[in-house]
């Protein structure tokens, strides 16, 4: 697909960080944009943002934990819109669960967005896609997915899934016309890095964050990882043996 066949999109998570400025970046580039989230004030917020900058953004209040409720309501947008051609599964929770202080409510939680409402956003209208031969997903899975991160299991194994998921999506997608994106942030400026009390190495700006996915997005890469000054080390990371990766792991906790 190329950058002018885009018509339309879908971002979830656009209540703010990522989502919001990819929402209005993609807005910006001539799209219709859907941008959904808990909180409609703030989509309400994004949509006029968008109009004084002669662009599209159409708030849709939207749970992804409420999966048949997601999948039903983003096949009606395609009905109406005559087919959705990128949508972006972003929404996404992230919080401490160590093992030792392990607290099943916020596994949960974050099992449910990242894994099952990202799974019900990207799997929606897949089918129609394949039909129509074209569309595009891409989905926000992190380079702390990497490798079990200290004090994060569930975040970690949370966006190890997306990214594996997305793969076998890719694969199994090609041909088609339907192209499948793994975006893998490092630390971006956004409500929930801002909650963080640890270190955040090679912090980066939502914009430049935003700009760098918008651009793989259309140039269909099959995944894109920034920042390089992270990205890097945690290839290697992801291939140290065991008792090197642990013992480092700790050392960070």
């Amino acid at each position: 697909m190329s950058e002018t066949s885009y018509r339309t999109a879908l971002v979830t998570g656009a209540s703010s960080g990522l989502g919001r400025g990819l929402a209005l970046w993609l807005a910006k580039q001539g799209l219709r944009v859907f941008a959904t989230g808990r909180r409609l004030s703030q989509l309400d917020a994004l949509a006029a943002e968008a109009r004084a900058a002669g662009a599209t953004v159409e708030p849709v209040e939207m749970d992804v934990t409420d999966e048949a409720r997601t999948r039903a309501r983003l096949q009606q947008l395609d009905d109406e819109c005559g087919g959705l051609d990128l949508i972006v599964a972003n929404a996404g929770v992230g919080g401490p669960t160590h093992a030792k202080r392990m607290e099943w409510e916020r596994v949960s939680a974050i099992i449910d967005t990242n894994v099952t409402g990202a799974c019900a956003t990207l799997c929606a209208v897949l089918p129609r896609m394949v039909e129509r031969g074209r569309g595009h997903l891409v989905g926000i899975s992190s380079l702390a997915g990497q490798r079990g991160l200290a004090g994060h299991a569930a975040y970690s194994a949370s966006k190890a899934f997306l990214s594996t998921f997305l793969e076998s999506l890719r694969v199994d997608l090609s041909g088609t016309g339907v192209h499948v994106t793994c975006v893998y942030p490092g630390f971006v400026k956004s409500e929930m890095t801002a909650k963080n009390r640890f270190p955040m190495p090679f912090l980066m700006e939502t914009e430049d964050a935003v700009e760098r996915m918008g651009r793989a997005i259309f140039r269909a890469q099959s995944e894109v990882r920034f920042p390089w000054q992270l990205a890097a080390p945690m290839r290697l990371v992801k291939v140290l043996p065991n008792p090197l990766f642990d013992a480092a792991a700790r050392r960070l906790k």
